[in-house]
């Protein structure tokens, strides 16, 4: 047979709620970190990040080539090169992966030839083949190697932009910066030389 309750053991409304909003919080919360938690979304961070290096890499990459290939243009494209090169730091991109904006910056062609050489050299397999893909893919017409330059610029850059809602907000911060340097870079490319 049941006892019944003693009056000073008895739940009052206010512990009652306390108790069941102390408890929705702490579901929740276990809820959010097994779901979305720090891990995962770091890790989504950053294959952004590292994709992000890779394509300023290759983006240095092919302004090698076309300086290579149009010895002329390197005083035009050196800083250009040289801040992309920067980008991909910023991004992670380790400082030998690519050449750095020193030797790049300058607008001696023999400086600028051994750069992008040792850059592709040193690089890794897939970053070399990319490297080469864009050495044969200059035009000889350096008006149209401009114009692929700022094409690639381009398209990055609005890749970029569309990436930054998926993005935390430093990396965000970081790549809507680098997104608008590329849309100048197009400016420059396209315009600058008028």
């Amino acid at each position: 047979m049941p006892f019944p309750p003693h009056p000073r053991t008895r739940l009052r409304r206010r512990s009652l709620l306390a108790s069941a909003a102390g408890a929705a919080l702490v579901a929740g919360c276990s809820a959010a970190a097994d779901t979305t938690g720090p891990d995962r979304g770091t890790s989504a961070a950053d294959r952004v990040r590292a994709r992000a290096a890779r394509d300023s890499e290759e983006l240095a990459q092919r302004y090698a080539a076309v300086i290579a290939a149009h010895p002329a243009l390197a005083a035009r494209l050196g800083p250009l090169r040289a801040e992309t090169v920067r980008h991909a730091q910023a991004f992670g991109a380790h400082p030998g992966s690519s050449a750095s904006p020193s030797a790049s910056g300058s607008a001696s062609p023999s400086a600028s030839g051994s750069a992008s050489a040792s850059a592709s050299g040193s690089a890794s397999p897939s970053a070399s083949g990319s490297a080469s893909q864009s050495a044969s893919a200059v035009s000889a017409d350096p008006k149209a190697a401009l114009a692929g330059l700022a094409a690639a610029e381009r398209t990055l850059a609005d890749r970029r932009a569309a990436a930054l809602l998926d993005v935390p907000g430093e990396l965000a911060r970081l790549m809507a910066s680098v997104a608008a340097a590329g849309a100048a870079h197009v400016y420059l490319l396209t315009e600058g030389g008028r």
